[in-house]
């Protein structure tokens, strides 16, 4: 019997389901692209700063550990971040962050390994220097996060739609066609949740604030049902592209993306239509800076140009394409809504940063129920 080419069988261990669902939706690391560095190294979240320079000791052997100089940053709402550097050379700043307390339960870290590793190899992504027991270090990207304004602003934004262009058009598969991962994830954020949810939970908040359990079930299926029909093209995604994960490099005139931890495959559409919520902003969102369909079809216009040029599709964008594109990118949106609310009541319950994520949590639920009725009433064109 003649031997099957390697693609052929690929195609159809894949069509045959025969390979693990996870093999579809996992990130495969091209061959010949360098190991990341392991240090068998606990830092205490309490205690950032010592646990860093014990890892700068052994990534910059050649500092003078009396000279280093540390900032933490405090943005973040998932882990601890510190970066250090030294005077003589300030523009090299390695960065520490610390994983957040249980977030091995909504963050895939492996995942996030590989994704930083495709990402560095196409040029969007900084060098990652080594991972440790519960983080990981990396470079310094050069410029100034966003804010609520600045994507909003016409150069800007064109470079944002750009840029998510260029990681969506990344081939970094193996072979089979990649599976979405929404369903999975929201699926098991759920489950996490679901205890919250009986009669002899502790917290009466999300009793009387949040949709109950049956509700939240029922929207989730109902949107798995819906959305998956809508054609959106499964693609490598970003999926937390919050104003602050987005770096302004203005000597050098481009964006670039930061945060990979929720990297994956995903739907097109999720990606830029989780954006599009976070113009509202993190620390108090006003879903009134909700991009309007004028600006959005411009962002889209944009992004289809720049999509097609990269993946040799041409680069002429018809109406339909354009129109297409608005409808699923606005109706994925509900998608997002419901699965940062998910994450926010994790959050609530294990994370030790100072944040409201209960009350996050309750706006995000919130804004999907305001929303669904007029983002349904969208039609994809014929």
């Amino acid at each position: 019997m003649p031997h099957a080419s390697l693609p052929r069988l690929l195609s159809t261990l894949c069509e045959g389901e025969l390979l693990a669902p996870a093999m579809e939706t996992e990130i495969h690391v091209p061959v010949g692209l360098p190991a990341i560095r392991k240090f068998h190294v606990f830092v205490d979240e309490k205690d950032v700063t010592s646990g860093a320079l014990k890892l700068i000791q052994e990534l910059r052997p050649a500092w003078d550990m009396q000279r280093v100089n540390t900032k933490l940053f405090t943005d973040g709402t998932t882990n601890k971040l510190v970066g250090c550097y030294t005077e003589e050379n300030p523009d090299d700043v390695v960065l520490v962050r610390v994983y957040g307390n249980k977030t091995e339960l909504i963050v895939d870290r492996d995942n996030e390994l590989k994704s930083f590793q495709v990402l560095h190899a196409n040029g969007c992504a900084p060098r990652l220097y080594c991972s440790f027991q519960n983080g990981i270090c990396y470079e310094f990207m050069q410029g100034d996060a966003l804010g609520t304004q600045d994507v909003r602003d016409p150069v800007l934004l064109r470079l944002i739609a750009r840029e998510m262009a260029r990681i969506h058009a990344i081939h970094a598969h193996n072979g089979c066609i990649p599976k979405p991962n929404l369903w999975i994830k929201m699926r098991k954020y759920f489950s996490l949740v679901a205890t919250e949810f009986t009669d002899q939970a502790s917290n009466s908040r999300i009793q009387q604030e949040v949709p109950s359990q049956e509700v939240l079930e029922q929207e989730m299926t109902w949107m798995k049902e819906h959305l998956s029909q809508l054609g959106s093209p499964v693609v490598l995604c970003h999926n937390d592209l919050l104003c602050k994960n987005i770096i302004h490099n203005v000597k050098e005139g481009h964006v670039r993306f930061i945060d990979y931890e929720y990297s994956s495959y995903n739907y097109q559409a999720f990606d830029i239509g989780n954006h599009f919520n976070e113009f509202a902003g993190m620390s108090e969102p006003d879903y009134d800076l909700y991009p309007s369909r004028e600006l959005q079809l411009d962002w889209l216009h944009t992004y289809l140009q720049a999509y097609k040029l990269f993946t040799k599709k041409g680069e002429e964008v018809t109406s339909q394409e354009l129109e297409t594109l608005f409808v699923q990118v606005n109706k994925f949106s509900l998608a997002s809504h419901f699965f940062w609310g998910f994450w926010a009541l994790i959050q609530a319950k294990y994370s030790s940063i100072d944040f409201d994520f209960l009350g996050y949590a309750v706006l995000r639920f919130n804004q999907y129920f305001k929303t669904k009725p007029a983002v349904m009433a969208l039609e994809i064109p014929e």
